[in-house]
């Protein structure tokens, strides 16, 4: 009787501190895998520094050791705290931290796979979950629809933009083709026009005539409001979308996560939350 309780119990107590991070609990280990991460990106950059690697490559190895068999128990952790594993082993931060460990072991296997060893950087994704900034899951959701809403308008925008590209491009090659300023060919002054357009301005080609440079500066200011169009276009989808307040809480069946503050079971699975 004691065991069928202590069991899940257990196992939720976990989850409750590994998944989640309302709890001072969970703030806790999450602060300590936010050490750990950081700690494992620094050994990674200091370690490709030739001279300091030489000279302490004896301490990077056993402590990227130490660092990788932590976030080995850590990722089997999360594995034996949920219900189904393999909604973990196959999402998207489940992936992260697979790659992100396996580095390690594959060096002492294969040679060059210490090269991998950078991959642990993948780990530094989950700064998100640490800083609790889940709670923004439903400003994220919002801004993924109004994104999606505006996919007509923008693709328009930039068909719209590519035309103005080729026939800017078409009359910079007419007026500089001439000159020895780089228009050699239109596609190569259709690209000038884009990187002129879009404001990135390169340098590797640029107008010598007065015409040229003229044209140029029309293209220059024309840039600056081309570049303010999708922004309200976006920004005006965004504002048409309604605000969720969402927290920490993930479902212990399949790891669902941005739950309203106000929930009780899991908007994918219909799972009791902790909170319920």
């Amino acid at each position: 009787m004691n065991t069928t309780i202590n069991k899940p119990n257990w196992k939720s107590k976990l989850h409750e501190i590994i998944y989640e991070a309302d709890t001072p609990a969970g703030k806790l280990f999450d602060v300590v895998l936010l050490i750990f991460i950081l700690a494992s990106i620094v050994l990674v950059m200091l370690e490709s520094v030739a001279s300091i690697n030489n000279e302490y490559s004896n301490f990077f190895n056993q402590a990227e050791w130490v660092i990788t068999i932590l976030f080995t128990l850590e990722y089997f952790a999360r594995i034996i705290s949920i219900k189904k594993p393999s909604e973990y082993i196959f999402s998207f931060y489940g992936v992260i931290d697979f790659l992100s460990t396996i580095p390690k072991y594959l060096a002492v296997f294969f040679v060059g796979g210490h090269a991998l060893v950078a991959l642990r950087a993948l780990r530094l994704l989950r700064v998100f979950r640490i800083l609790k900034l889940a709670r923004f899951i439903g400003e994220s959701n919002n801004l993924v629809k109004a994104l999606k809403a505006s996919k007509a308008k923008i693709s328009v925008f930039l068909f719209a933009v590519l035309i103005i590209s080729i026939i800017l491009g078409t009359v910079m090659y007419i007026v500089e083709g001439g000159m020895d300023s780089g228009f050699t060919s239109i596609p190569r002054s259709v690209y000038w026009a884009i990187v002129t357009l879009t404001t990135v301005g390169y340098g590797d080609i640029a107008p010598t005539t007065a015409l040229g440079q003229f044209i140029a500066a029309i293209i220059m200011i024309l840039g600056y409001a081309i570049i303010a169009i999708p922004t309200g276009i976006v920004s005006a989808e965004y504002a048409n979308s309604g605000k969720v307040d969402t927290n920490t809480q993930s479902c212990p069946s399949c790891s669902a996560e941005g739950h309203n503050d106000t929930a009780e079971f899991c908007y994918e699975c219909g799972h009791k939350l902790h909170n319920g």
